[in-house]
């Protein structure tokens, strides 16, 4: 279950409690509680898979405390398909906990989409226009814009224009609002251009900074090393297919659920929905599910224009699934004179699963993501 899909959840376990008479809330009254409530990893103090404030936004048109609202609405979300258990924690947020196979669902969903994993028809029938000064950054993030929202069922736009500043004037880093639906996207300018670094490393100089940092344009997003964030990003990738082969090649496939036929092959796939567990696993599993929600949120639900933003927040996303999977590749092949156990393909699941999504991701910001690297 991803995160845009457990928002769906936590909603409708609200219109349950309202029609059920236990929360007294005129959910059409009121404007405040967005199409998809907030859910994300918990906090300090919290547990579970995620955590949602929703108790809190219904406190006051409910008439009752947060905690009360939180207890009212733990029951119709608990029982809820997919979710194992919820807790209150602090002044009322709910935190929940996932079924266990959830994690193997959430993969074979992702091997399914391939690349094209967190894309919805969300914003489908919704145009936006952007107003594009003749700059090579402002360029760059519109395209990037443009594949995301594209990604989620909505157009673009792109409407070129001159704009006339003083020379010591800098350009204005913020989006300023022309009308509903559209904006004028006005980056921070590169410093100098940016094409020598050539396509992949140039675009990727351009987005990885908020819109309203400098880029940096320099030899640094060439070298192949740790400290270069993109280099990281397609290693990860390459790295994916490469055990992805490997595998083939010792004669086993990914397979994130494993049907046992025998008493042996149902300890071996306890053995490996075990592994989906541990520390490691459950962080690229919260990162795959968080991967739809990012793209959902190119425009706001309580926003008419994309959000500028959005192209660098996928950057940084992308650089913590990778350093989240290159730690574990490792783990991935069968070692010494071991033989591949449904454990070895339920890893093989997740790689290739981290493997979709950074091709993807990386897709949408206009850059290659090559098998070989």
């Amino acid at each position: 279950m991803t995160p845009v899909e457990l928002s769906r959840t936590v909603l409708h376990a609200v219109r349950r409690a309202v029609d059920a008479g236990d929360l007294a809330v005129d959910l059409h009254g009121l404007p405040d509680l967005p199409r998809r409530v907030s859910v994300a990893p918990p906090g300090p103090g919290g547990h579970g898979d995620y955590a949602t404030n929703v108790a809190l936004q219904l406190a006051r048109p409910a008439g009752q405390p947060p905690l009360r609202v939180a207890e009212v609405l733990r029951p119709h979300l608990a029982h809820a398909a997919g979710i194992r258990d919820v807790e209150i924690t602090g002044p009322g947020f709910l935190n929940i906990r996932l079924d266990r196979g959830t994690g193997s669902g959430l993969v074979r969903r992702v091997l399914e989409e391939g690349p094209r994993y967190g894309y919805s028809d969300l914003l489908a029938g919704r145009v936006f226009v952007l107003h594009v000064p003749y700059d090579v950054r402002a360029e760059v993030l519109a395209d990037s814009l443009s594949r995301i929202v594209a990604s989620q069922g909505g157009r673009v736009e792109v409407q070129h224009e001159e704009f006339r500043t003083a020379p010591t004037a800098p350009m204005s880093a913020r989006p300023l609002p022309v009308s509903d639906g559209a904006l004028v996207l006005r980056p921070l300018p590169a410093p100098e251009d940016p094409a020598p670094l050539g396509p992949d490393a140039a675009r990727w100089a351009l987005l990885h900074p908020a819109p309203h940092d400098r880029p940096r344009i320099s030899a640094d997003h060439l070298v192949q090393r740790e400290s270069n964030p993109l280099f990281r990003v397609r290693y990860a990738h390459a790295r994916t297919r490469v055990v992805h082969r490997n595998a083939a090649d010792l004669g086993f496939a990914p397979e994130p659920a494993h049907s046992p036929q025998s008493a042996a092959d149902a300890d071996a796939d306890a053995h490996a929905d075990a592994d989906l567990g541990t520390p490691t696993e459950a962080t690229l599993l919260r990162l795959l599910a968080d991967h739809p929600r990012l793209l959902s949120s190119v425009v706001p639900a309580d926003a008419t224009r994309p959000d500028p933003g959005t192209p660098s927040r996928l950057t940084r996303h992308l650089v913590t699934l990778a350093d989240a999977v290159i730690p574990f590749l490792p783990t991935v092949l069968p070692r010494g004179a071991e033989k591949p156990s449904a454990a070895h393909r339920a890893r093989l699941a997740l790689a290739d699963a981290a493997g979709a999504v950074l091709a993807g991701g990386l897709s949408l910001l206009g850059i290659d993501a090559p098998d070989h690297l």
